[in-house]
């Protein structure tokens, strides 16, 4: 049960600390809108989702007005469109119509994103999966709300090279073909290595094919709370640091837990997970490098950056597990440059380097992300850092991600403006050395030793 303490420090968190619902996620399955007919397969798409997605947003509505949790974003998520579209896309021309049609189906539901134009390719390519990564520039510049995310690595399979090298060069044709709104279509893309199937963050969502034909996933997200519970806590040790995380944790996880039940029981869909990820926004006081900074370091980058990291991942971890039945996704702490204040602030004074936040990647949730880079960063340059992250994640059974974008046009120092949620970026300069030899060698990268479990 809850007692009225509680409800009194939730209205607080809610209030004064930024907590909120950051997303609920309606994952649906299209593998039964397969059709050997392209206009047909639309037609089943768009039906199905505008069918199974009608009440999502006013019930998204309805809870926030009941509880009083602000409800930030109601979104989609679905079956990677590769699988769905294989049968009657034979170009890539072919899954831009598809991207169309699931634009247009989440205006019609309201809501802002949609995720699952996405292809898993950690083994190896179908012609299918080939198309659709090829289409992605295209779709990306012509839709409003979808996103797409490609698994090029596992720990299982390895990583496959030949879809990296490709990725560098999809990634600067993104960011081309939507140069005028400074490349913002590479925000719309996240490369993975161990894609989990019930993410409900985007860009990277998708609904994974072992799901059921639909499920609500919750994402909650607390930067704020967090910090000013350490705030209180301030020249303690790390034991009573560890403690305050871990009881934080747990009156956040709370929250998303009672409004996943809730979504579930309205909508009449069963519940999927609960996401932990500390996700910051732009705004002043939601951010996860003012956590950082509590801890104790001056600015992210500093020595003892990836340490500070691993405790509070760590920590948040250790408090949500215990308040939920069910948790998945990401499920730790985001470090998207633009979306947090902080880590711009640290980028500016110099603190944080793209090499030191590839190593904080070591130890969170996601990798690097939401990083904007010169427009004229080769494209093999661009592969070579998605090769060094699928590589953490493979060798550390963990999920990370690549979501650079290379702004056409503008170089090191400048500053690019993306809005709303996904805020605003100084350029950050890239190692000029190549690596060309290395990406176009072509082929996959074996799995490590330990993947071998049967």
């Amino acid at each position: 049960m809850i007692n009225i303490q509680e409800v009194i420090e939730t209205n607080k968190m809610i209030e004064k600390e930024n907590l909120d619902v950051r997303t609920i996620t309606l994952g649906i399955s299209l593998l039964d809108c397969i059709d050997a007919d392209l206009q047909e397969c639309k037609k089943k798409i768009y039906n199905k989702i505008t069918t199974v997605a009608e009440k999502l947003v006013e019930t998204g509505n309805l809870i926030e007005k009941e509880y009083k949790i602000p409800v930030v974003n109601k979104r989609i998520s679905v079956t990677p469109i590769a699988l769905v579209g294989g049968a009657c896309c034979k170009k890539p021309e072919d899954f831009v119509e598809i991207a169309e049609t699931l634009d247009a189906a989440a205006k019609t539901v309201g809501v802002n994103f949609l995720g699952g134009y996405s292809a898993l390719v950690s083994k190896g390519m179908t012609t299918a999966d080939k198309n659709l990564i090829l289409s992605i520039p295209k779709a990306l510049a012509k839709t409003e709300r979808v996103c797409s995310s490609v698994n090029v690595g596992s720990t299982k399979t390895g990583i496959n090279m030949d879809a990296v090298k490709l990725l560098g060069e999809i990634v600067l044709q993104a960011a081309e073909e939507t140069k005028e709104a400074d490349s913002l279509g590479c925000a719309k893309l996240v490369i993975f290595c161990n894609a989990p199937d019930d993410n409900p963050f985007m860009a990277g969502a998708f609904h994974g094919v072992t799901e059921a034909d639909a499920i609500i996933n919750v994402g909650v997200s607390g930067p704020g709370v967090v910090k000013t519970a350490l705030e209180q806590v301030r020249g303690e040790n790390f034991e009573v640091l560890c403690e305050t995380i871990k009881k934080t944790a747990f009156k956040i996880t709370r929250v998303g837990q009672l409004v996943a039940k809730e979504a579930s029981q309205m909508l009449g869909i069963p519940f999927g997970i609960v996401d932990l990820s500390l996700a910051p926004t732009p705004a002043i006081g939601d951010s996860v490098a003012d956590i950082l900074k509590e801890i104790g370091l001056e600015h992210p980058g500093a020595p003892g950056t990836t340490a500070a990291l691993a405790l509070l991942n760590d920590q948040v971890k250790k408090g949500g597990v215990m308040a939920s039945s069910y948790v998945g996704g990401l499920s730790g702490a985001f470090i998207p440059v633009s979306e947090d204040q902080g880590m711009i602030d640290a980028v500016k004074a110099g603190a944080l380097t793209l090499e030191k936040l590839e190593a904080m990647t070591c130890v969170c949730s996601v990798g690097l992300d939401m990083i904007a880079i010169p427009g004229d960063t080769p494209a093999t340059t661009i592969s070579g850092i998605i090769a060094d992250e699928m590589a953490i994640g493979m060798i550390n059974q963990k999920t990370t991600a690549v979501r650079l974008i290379p702004v056409i046009g503008k170089g090191v120092g400048e500053i690019v403006e993306f809005g709303g949620l996904l805020g605003y970026a100084p350029i950050m300069p890239v190692n000029n050395f190549a690596c060309d030899a290395f990406v176009n060698r072509g082929g996959r990268i074996p799995a490590p030793i330990h993947s071998f479990k049967n």
